[in-house]
């Protein structure tokens, strides 16, 4: 028994070696993360080899219970049996992949070796595709978040596969030899599933440390990349951060484009990448033209015209503002085996940042042609004390959910964008408007989980035009003064129906109500008041009554039961539309 845990031990040694080749190839890296056909099917097909070397490097075992060893066991006699490490890998492949995966290579690794042993001991396909089904169904318990199962699981898993062959083999195959492998095989394929899931799991959590150290770096780079793009998209904005770019990332080359030229190429390249000539490579234009990102994983796919180009793999993501593609953002390595996921990631979240910053800088350069009372009813829409709150929110996340961190992020984004639309259009459509009440409250919801809970009823066309911040203001109103010191229960209703040639918006909340002494004044004028001056209500209701008439003032009901903000839109002729 002990020559046979040391010939075992041998064998579990390729196999682990194999995981760790297997994890720092990022083909394998980028499948485990996928859950499509494609990637099931290569995973089964990368695990269906791993269970036939288990089988080839098995050691025999005659009737004699004597222990033969071979190089590779191409075949053996019908009466011989092997000890392997196949259950090993079929646990794994059920871990990693799920039932559906582990039952395929379950079933794979038991034909060859019913073929392996000459066209005996049919149970192997039963018991090795039973194996690969339970370990994955029961993976999924014992799953932790973003990671497969812990050390002792995934040992426990290992134990519960390797019992469930040896009853098969108890059954058909006979006690004598259960008793010879039992032990060894039970023991090694339980610490080889651990060792090789823990080999993952650790991978997977130095990833989300890059992350958390990537999106630290993301709002540092953001905030030195500010005052350049606010500039616009111009060579000497492009050139410095593009500098910035490169510094806080690994790329070995960044460039940006306008939708004609290059404006600015830092790092590898940049002798035939020139600022002020037309764009070379093919990526770069299907890009622009299309407004969808590209990613480039060889040389040629990049398609640059110069033959002696370093770059090997790209990313290159469009420049949007106002739903039209500016430039685009292009990211180089010069060997193509750097390119992973996470920078797939730290990518189009740049994108998204730099699309804001510009719109950002497009909208002060229309404000600054506004009037001073523009300028000031943009200050009161956009409240700054939000967005510092929600980048505190987003620091505090990066050290606990990484991920959580950065679709924060992506949601201050796109509120910051919708802001940034509404200051220029008298009207937006309903569903851009509902949007930007989502990005508010996703943020609210991050910062106080479970306080808020909003209800639609929404029964209107989404495509019908609504005043810009009719919705975001109204319920902002509610979040800041409706519920004080109240953690759960708190209940936003928004309703939008069309009547006729009318819509009827409604936000009502189940909040404290408001004094009678302020409800006359709320709307009319600003208020002096510790919890805000109620200057946001005053110019939404002055936009309007400037839009639509009197008839669509808000009308303000409120008790100690909560408070109602109800205005009446016109679906088509405003009064005014004149700043359109």
């Amino acid at each position: 028994m002990f020559s046979l845990f040391i010939l075992l031990l041998q064998r579990l040694g390729i196999i682990l070696v194999l995981a760790f080749l297997l994890v720092n190839v990022s083909f394998f890296r980028k499948l485990i993360t996928k859950k499509t056909l494609k990637a099931a099917t290569a995973l089964i097909a990368i695990f269906a080899v791993f269970t036939i070397i288990s089988n080839l490097t098995g050691v025999e075992i005659t009737r004699d219970n004597s222990l033969v060893q071979a190089p590779f066991l191409t075949g053996l006699p019908q009466s011989d049996s092997i000890a392997n490490t196949r259950t090993l890998v079929i646990t794994v492949a059920g871990i990693i992949g799920g039932p559906f995966v582990g039952s395929i290579v379950g079933f794979i690794g038991g034909l060859h070796r019913v073929i392996q042993g000459n066209f005996s001991d049919y149970f192997y396909i039963v018991s090795s595709t039973l194996v690969g089904f339970v370990s994955g169904t029961l993976a999924k318990r014992f799953s932790q978040r973003d990671s497969y199962p812990a050390s002792w699981a995934s040992a426990a898993l290992g134990l519960l596969a390797e019992s469930i062959q040896m009853v098969f083999i108890g059954i058909f195959s006979g006690l004598a030899l259960v008793k010879l492998i039992i032990i060894p095989m039970m023991l090694l394929n339980s610490i080889g599933v651990s060792v090789f899931i823990s080999i993952l799991n650790a991978y997977l959590s130095n990833e989300q440390q890059l992350k958390a150290v990537q999106t630290h770096d993301v709002l540092n780079l953001a905030n030195r990349t500010l005052p350049y793009f606010r500039q616009g998209l111009n060579i000497n904005s492009a050139q410095q951060a593009c500098r910035i770019i490169k510094e806080y990332t690994n790329f070995d080359a960044v460039g940006i484009t306008d939708r004609i030229n290059v404006l600015a190429h830092v790092g590898a390249g940049k002798d035939h990448h020139l600022a002020g000539q037309a764009v070379l490579t093919d990526l770069s234009k299907h890009v622009i033209a299309s407004g969808t990102a590209r990613f480039a994983y060889h040389k040629n796919e990049i398609g640059c015209p110069n033959a002696n180009c370093p770059l090997a793999s790209a990313i290159v993501l469009p420049l949007r503002v106002n739903d039209k593609t500016i430039g685009a953002l292009k990211m180089y390595f010069t060997k193509a085996e750097r390119l992973t996921t996470v920078e797939e990631n730290l990518a189009q979240g740049l994108a998204l940042i730099f699309s804001s910053q510009l719109a950002l800088g497009m909208a002060e350069e229309q404000s600054k042609l506004a009037s001073d009372a523009e300028i000031k009813s943009l200050q009161a829409q956009i409240n700054p004390h939000f967005f510092f709150n929600a980048i505190n929110t987003v620091n505090a996340l990066m050290r606990t959910n990484v991920e959580q961190a950065r679709a924060a992020l992506l949601q201050l984004s796109t509120f910051f964008r919708s802001s940034l639309q509404g200051v220029t259009a008298t009207q937006i459509p309903l569903k851009q408007e509902k949007e930007h009440v989502n990005s508010y409250m996703s943020l609210e919801q991050t910062r106080f989980p479970d306080k808020y809970t909003v209800i639609y009823n929404i029964d209107a066309d989404s495509e019908v035009k609504v005043p810009p911040f009719c919705l975001q203001v109204l319920v902002e109103n509610s979040v800041r003064h409706a519920f004080p010191n109240r953690r759960k229960g708190n209940i936003i209703r928004i309703s939008v129906k069309q009547q006729e040639q009318s819509l009827i918006i409604v936000v009502a909340d189940n909040g404290i109500g408001i004094k009678k002494e302020l409800l006359t004044r709320l709307g009319q004028e600003t208020i002096a008041s510790s919890t805000g001056t109620g200057t946001a209500l005053v110019n939404l209701n002055r936009r309007l009554i400037g839009l639509y008439g009197n008839e669509s003032h808000l009308q303000i009901q409120s008790s100690e039961k909560g408070t109602t903000i109800k205005t009446i839109v016109p679906v088509s002729n405003p009064q005014n539309l004149s700043h359109q």
